[in-house]
């Protein structure tokens, strides 16, 4: 993978990613994979580059500010802030105008956790530059997260330290940075969540009250399931889902009378 430095069109600062894009006469699709929640644009290349290596699909994985840590210098701009998520659109659009080949069609955006969390706040923010997002594990409550963690570790103190507050000080801070608040924008873009029943990072109880929350809202494609696991991802299976969805579009679907 190579590393790309894209100025921010929200602040002007320069923002790193990594890229992997095979070459190719024809058009190919984009994997946008989203780091977790304490870590960084690295922490998901080996989880995803061999899959989009082996199939020649193109691989964006962005920084979006770093990690939701205390300790990260560009903390302010993480957690799902706008700034975060507008850098995610700028490398799209910097890779779309880079590399022709790319098939702007078919941007296809996953996470798991914190990853997660990002992913549903970008494509509640920006559906339009995604055909599907797969979610694994995600964060969709800050609150729920914050009161989960309180007095237990760090996860608790470095959102107060992020949002400026908790969620009694800084209530809308917390909501508007929450996935679960955008569920309406979501109902139309093909989405699919996976959660362990035990995690005990992220609560399985959380993921519930959003996928009913969505539903609601009678989403056109949504797909989702609780399985007897923990705090996991198997993003092989969001790249089958993701390369069934292509194939189909492929498919010329021909009336006879």
């Amino acid at each position: 993978m190579q590393q790309i430095d894209i100025r921010s069109t929200l602040d002007g600062s320069w923002q790193p990613s990594l890229a992997y894009v095979p070459r190719s006469s024809q058009k190919v699709p984009l994997a946008v994979g989203l780091h977790t929640w304490s870590f960084d644009r690295f922490n998901q290349v080996q989880n995803y580059l061999p899959w989009c290596r082996k199939h020649r699909w193109a691989l964006l994985l962005p920084e979006f500010r770093g990690p939701n840590l205390r300790t990260n210098p560009n903390g302010a701009g993480a957690c799902g802030s706008a700034h975060g998520r507008q850098d995610i659109i700028d490398a799209i659009e910097h890779l779309g105008r880079k590399y022709p080949q790319i098939d702007r069609d078919a941007v296809f955006l996953l996470g798991a956790s914190g990853g997660g969390h990002m992913a549903l706040l970008t494509a509640a923010s920006f559906s339009k530059y995604f055909r599907a997002l797969a979610v694994w594990c995600p964060v969709v409550d800050l609150a729920s997260f914050h009161q989960f963690h309180a007095g237990r570790d760090r996860y608790a103190p470095d959102l107060e330290h992020l949002l400026g507050g908790t969620p009694q000080t800084k209530p809308e801070s917390f909501r508007e940075r929450s996935p679960i608040r955008f569920t309406a924008r979501l109902k139309n873009i093909p989405l699919s969540l996976h959660h362990g029943l035990h995690d005990d990072i992220v609560p399985c109880a959380d993921a519930k009250r959003f996928a009913a929350k969505l539903e609601a809202e009678k989403p056109q494609q949504f797909f989702y399931e609780f399985f007897d696991g923990g705090h996991e991802q198997y993003p092989l299976r969001s790249f089958d889902w993701f390369e069934r969805i292509v194939r189909q579009n492929n498919i010329v679907k021909e009336i006879t009378g």
